[in-house]
């Protein structure tokens, strides 16, 4: 019978997973707080990342590689982390906005879509925003030629309590763009609407797309239920709900609903939620949807659905879309046995498809500790940061004896065998002392071991009031860590990381569709940043970020935009052999003054039959690449 509640075993359970990720999980749990489920933030991640190297500073290469591929035009933006995705219709090209700036409703801050008019590819203008819903941010843009005109739409996510869902303008005119329409986005189960109140969710992708003279918007839903989600934009200032399909109906097992769409009782859907769609493989494991890319007949769906895999959908009815495969190897299909499916492209006939691993989970052990809270606890009472492991390890070899001094971003050693050291820190959240409020704390950094309940204070006599304690993670929570350091004299405490296994990141994985309903991996494609399991200064920025992004197949060839790689081009007619055919990427502190930052690009798009690559730098706004050699487009 349908419970109204959740049971006290579920209740149970939510504890359960809060306490163990609080105490030693490398990342945040999703863990539902009391008044409801908190869905999964596709980005939550790369935030992570982007924490963990905010203080680094790189002793790695300044590689300038331009194989093929040359700079035609800049639309400089130069605001760290801004830049999103990118998209080009009728001359014109459009760019999104991530957290910071987040959406003020008017774009007057830098946030927005920003519009550049790209008719002369070598002197992109900027031409206005297209704003953001203010508290709200724009992941992902699309725009096409319709049955119903040129239209445009962008996703909400919220940054500052602003709503998801997505907007809908007319870009007839894209130097005057016309508002249709705003679309709230719910979870396409109603008792997690109902019930647990998912509602209004975040839209992270969208896909235009017809079916005769019907005009359609595919999206990603950060729900729970019904991730995958189609509306009828035929008439486009009233866009209204089609169908949805979840990764959930891929569940067999027992505890999962037998009719997701229609589940009532609680507590299958929570099993359902947790015992399959936020399990997986690896350290990102969940099977929600991240992306989808429309065949253009309109009729298959590819949605690259994370750990479920990429999942081919026949959406010739969209109000009732049906499995046609899943592509997945786990085994095969990465270098450490992740999935993380991201984005996919399929070729013209859809014979090959490729396929993006986003991965940034990689070389851990040098990361520091964040995303981690010492919760609201009355002995919360010093500050409190969290480094790497292997900050840790130095450390832990060197227990008494060094001078350091402890801010939100670092830990610099000023005196002691360690001086001159300066290791990158993230402040830890919670009700504890906050490290702008009190200043930097100075003081010999003491080793105490891992300051649990069970555990002995290491180096407890050479810890005098002031000194700043180094511990351990693991066994027990932050907070009881924090009240030991207290309690032995210190005035704030370092939590070093206790992962020591490395991993790369992710890369390219190509499949061969030629029977659609039984895909083979052809072949994987990795940089050779993205390949180490463990990092190589020689090789690598210590910044940077070297999982694959987002791919756009034409022809034979399939261009990725690669993060700190720069932006790739493989040949992959023969799909069990792709070659790198060629790559832009520069680096340097000249490159750096140029672009606001390190290389980063999020976004790629390339018009049919042109040369010209259209490209996003998170940190330097648009680029314009050509690229050239035969076979490169006509102009």
């Amino acid at each position: 019978m349908p419970r109204n509640a959740p049971s006290l075993r579920l209740i149970a359970l939510w504890a359960a997973i809060a306490l163990l990720m609080t105490a030693v999980a490398p990342v945040a749990a999703n863990d539902p707080p009391a008044d409801g489920l908190e869905p999964i933030d596709p980005s939550g991640p790369m935030e992570e990342h982007d924490a963990q190297v905010e203080g680094i500073v790189s002793s790695g290469p300044n590689a300038k590689v331009t194989k093929n591929l040359a700079i035609a035009g800049r639309g400089v933006r130069l605001l760290p982390g801004a830049t999103t995705d990118v998209w080009t219709l009728n001359k014109y090209t459009y760019i999104g906005t991530f957290n910071s700036p987040c959406g003020d409703g008017s774009g007057n801050n830098g946030s927005g879509v920003r519009v550049f008019d790209t008719h002369n590819v070598s002197k992109p203008v900027e031409v206005g925003p297209i704003p953001s819903v203010a508290g709200s941010r724009i992941n992902d843009v699309k725009a096409a030629n319709l049955n119903s005109g040129t239209i445009l739409v962008h996703s909400n996510e919220s940054c500052a309590g602003g709503p998801g869902g997505f907007e809908v303008y007319d870009v007839a005119n894209p130097r005057a763009p016309i508002h249709l329409a705003h679309v709230q986005v719910d979870d396409s189960n109603a008792t997690l609407r109902d019930l647990f109140g998912v509602t209004d969710v975040g839209v992270h992708n969208l896909f235009l797309f017809t079916q005769g003279t019907r005009d359609l918007v595919a999206l990603q839903a950060s729900g729970e239920f019904g991730g995958f989600q189609i509306y009828d934009l035929t008439d486009p200032t009233n866009p209204t709900f089609v169908g949805a399909w979840g990764a959930e109906e891929l569940c067999t097992a027992s505890f999962c609903s037998l009719d997701p769409p229609n589940e009532t009782d609680p507590d299958v859907i929570l099993d359902t939620i947790f015992g399959w769609m936020r399990t997986g493989f690896g350290s990102s494991a969940n099977k929600y949807l991240h992306d989808m890319t429309i065949s253009t007949d309109g009729t298959q769906a590819y949605l690259s659905s994370w750990d479920a895999g990429l999942v081919l959908l026949d959406i010739s009815d969209p109000s009732d879309p049906q499995v046609v495969s899943v592509a997945i190897d786990v085994a095969n299909g990465s270098l450490d046995g992740e999935v993380n499916s991201h984005a996919a492209w399929p070729n013209a006939n859809g014979s090959v498809v490729v396929e993006t691993e986003e991965d940034f989970n990689a070389w851990e052990p040098t990361r520091p500790l964040s995303n981690f809270t010492f919760g609201t606890n009355a002995t919360n009472t010093i500050p409190g940061v969290g480094v790497s492991t292997s900050t840790g390890g130095v450390f832990e070899a060197n227990q008494t004896g060094n001078t350091v001094t402890v801010d939100a971003s670092s830990v610099t050693v000023s005196s002691g065998l360690l001086a001159g050291n300066v290791y990158p820190a993230v402040e830890g959240a919670g009700n504890q002392p906050k490290l702008a409020d009190t200043g930097p704390i100075t003081g010999e950094a003491v080793w105490i071991g891992r300051a649990c309940n069970v555990d002995t204070i290491l180096n407890a006599v050479a810890i005098d009031p002031g000194d700043v304690a180094v511990v351990r993670r693991g066994t027990c929570s932050f907070a009881e860590k924090l009240a030991n350091a207290a309690g032995a004299g210190a005035a704030a405490i370092v939590v070093s990381n206790n992962l020591t296994t490395s991993t790369p990141w992710g890369g390219v994985r190509i499949w061969d569709y030629s029977d659609p309903s039984n895909p083979v991996l052809a072949s994987t494609f990795n940089t050779v940043c993205s390949a180490l399991a463990v990092f190589d200064s020689a090789k690598c920025d210590a910044r940077g970020t070297y999982s694959v992004h987002n791919v756009i197949v034409e022809g034979t060839k399939a261009y990725l935009s690669w993060y700190s790689d720069g932006v790739l081009v493989l040949d992959i007619s023969n799909p069990y052999s792709p070659k790198e055919i060629a790559r832009y990427h520069e680096a340097g502190p000249e490159f750096e003054a140029r672009n606001g930052g390190i290389q980063n690009f999020w976004g790629i798009y390339k018009v049919a039959d042109e040369p010209w690559l259209y490209a996003s730098d998170r940190n330097g706004g648009l680029y314009i690449l050509k690229e050239k050699g035969a076979g490169s487009g006509k102009k």
